[in-house]
């Protein structure tokens, strides 16, 4: 699995960041991004094949996690991907206020 054709898809990198500082179940996932969980299921297995991410379950949840090792490549890279979506938004943000 390419991990850059992987990591090119917007929800996927949201996805990586949300994970990045601990493990977080499905449902928290799609709270914070306002999809539905079967998207956020899909989203994560194409980060798994990938191995990008990490499953551990516990109970009833499976709690998914970073593999931070398989990132640290393009660490440089998904800083300045994630950089440039919230350079966009705040320029989105400042057009609509009118400034």
């Amino acid at each position: 699995m390419d991990i850059l054709a992987t990591i090119a898809e917007p929800r996927r990198r949201e996805i990586l960041r949300l994970v990045w500082d601990g493990p977080r179940p499905v449902s928290e996932i799609a709270a914070n991004l306002d999809i539905t969980i079967g998207a956020v299921s899909q989203h994560l297995a194409r980060l798994r094949e990938a191995d990008l991410v990490t499953v551990e379950p516990r109970g009833r949840q499976r709690l998914y996690a970073a593999k931070r090792d398989s990132l640290a490549q393009f660490a440089p890279m998904l800083e300045a991907m994630w950089r440039s979506d919230l350079d966009r938004l705040a320029e989105r943000i400042e057009r609509e206020r009118g400034g």
